[in-house]
């Protein structure tokens, strides 16, 4: 039987999870990583229910989801799009991809299109300076991007 309490929103697995990190010590962001795991996203409902098992205030929950620009607390598209915005991919053009896969899709940075199909961000190195301009889309990596090859991207996704 449970020690923790919970209202269950969660499947067992990811309870069984928080129990046994409740008690380490930076408990918080291993248990947030593994709820955006589950869900993609840390949604309010995710982020009551990890206050209320941990005994956690809640602002303390959307203190480390809003300092980590990691977390997500809005569901992402089917297909997220995250283009780098670090130095390299910056100088080299990274910006302007943001700028046309805005014009393409139709939404800004950190939107989702309505039918729920893509989302786009800017993140802070991928990790592939080599290869820049980068984007990802659901983790498969793109290099050397140009704003031509973007329709070609997007169609492979739709």
């Amino acid at each position: 039987m449970s020690t923790i309490k919970h209202n269950n929103v969660f499947p067992s697995e990811l309870i069984s999870f928080i129990e046994k990190w409740s008690k380490k010590q930076g408990n918080l962001i291993m248990i947030l990583h593994r709820v955006q795991e589950e869900f993609g996203y840390v949604s309010r409902e995710s982020a009551d229910e990890v206050a209320y098992m941990l005994d956690f205030p809640l602002a303390k929950i959307y203190g480390v989801l809003s300092f980590y620009h990691f977390f997500k607390t809005t569901k992402p598209g089917d297909h997220n799009i995250q283009v780098c915005l670090g130095t390299a991919c910056y100088l080299k053009g990274g910006d302007a991809l943001v700028d046309e896969i805005q014009h393409l899709l139709g939404i800004g940075v950190n939107e989702v299109t309505a039918d729920g199909k893509f989302s786009l961000e800017g993140v802070r190195c991928v990790g592939c300076c080599g290869l820049a301009p980068v984007l990802t889309v659901g983790g498969e990596v793109y290099g050397k991007v140009t704003k031509d090859q973007l329709p070609g991207i997007i169609a492979k996704f739709t």
